[in-house]
């Protein structure tokens, strides 16, 4: 690595990201030195081995936070991979709503970053229902390690090139157009979903099993092993014949997993 990060310092890093949090960053050395040169420096320090010393004796976990926030943070847009949400409503929806018959949907945004997967998927809903809306608690769970990102989800404004794939008429629906081509989430689509920090690699504290489970671009942070059994607890954490649907990049080893194979990204737990 050029300058300032030696290899021992990077290797210190990566083994004690992992061990916490099941990133894996040892293949990303560039993206680290990339991502973090700047806040060492703005933090007044010349060393990575400084800077992290610090963050791990920050008492209140913000630093360590603040820094996984930079290493893993990905761009994301409103309505991204959109055959899922096709599917959800073409396939999952048509096929569970029948037969709940308490009128409570259970869904789980595993890695919501900034929050557009959840308001996308809470439109999706808002749409698919229709006028039966008000009659289902159908409450998003959306869960992320960063609280940086869980803020702007909170705030829930955006700029107008994330909405590019939302129909015209969504964005005039879901949408108050603010100043500065900025565009705020209405009221009744934000109370809709529910944000909450957690970290992936700790045990799941859900009381009841989710009816579908978005999980898509985070498990590439992840090693194979991490993967399989982060796999394997979302499995049990579904109903029978619930969904994940995970990054169309990403895929389930079908070796050692209990999920049947849908199509690419999407997986169901059996009946």
């Amino acid at each position: 690595m050029e300058h300032h990060v030696s290899r021992e310092e990077f290797m210190t890093l990566v083994r004690w990201v992992k061990d916490n949090y099941g990133v894996n960053l040892e293949q990303k050395s560039t993206l680290v030195e990339g991502r973090l040169w700047n806040v060492i420096k703005q933090k007044g320090f010349s060393t990575l081995k400084e800077y992290f010393d610090y963050a791990v004796a920050d008492k209140s976990g913000m630093e360590i936070k603040t820094l996984l926030t930079r290493l893993t943070t990905n761009y994301t847009y409103f309505m991204r991979e959109d055959q899922h949400y096709t599917f959800l409503t073409g396939t999952v929806l048509p096929g569970l709503i029948p037969h709940l018959k308490t009128k409570d949907l259970r869904i789980w945004s595993a890695g919501c970053s900034s929050g557009e997967e959840p308001y996308t998927t809470a439109m999706v809903l808002d749409d698919w229902f229709g006028t039966q809306k008000s009659q289902w608690d159908a409450k998003i769970l959306a869960t992320d390690i960063s609280p940086q990102v869980l803020q702007m989800a909170d705030e829930a404004v955006y700029p107008e090139d994330r909405l590019k794939n939302l129909p015209k008429a969504w964005k005039n629906k879901y949408f108050t157009k603010e100043p500065g081509e900025q565009f705020r989430v209405k009221p009744d689509i934000k109370k809709e979903v529910i944000f909450r920090s957690f970290n992936l690699m700790e045990p799941f504290p859900f009381r009841k099993p989710f009816h579908v489970i978005f999980c898509r671009n985070v498990m590439i942070y992840f090693d194979k092993p991490t993967r399989d059994g982060l796999i394997e607890r979302f499995y049990d954490a579904l109903e029978p014949g619930g969904y994940l649907f995970i990054g169309l990049s990403e895929t389930v080893d079908k070796m050692v997993t209990r999920f049947d194979f849908v199509r690419p990204s999407i997986y169901k737990r059996g009946v």
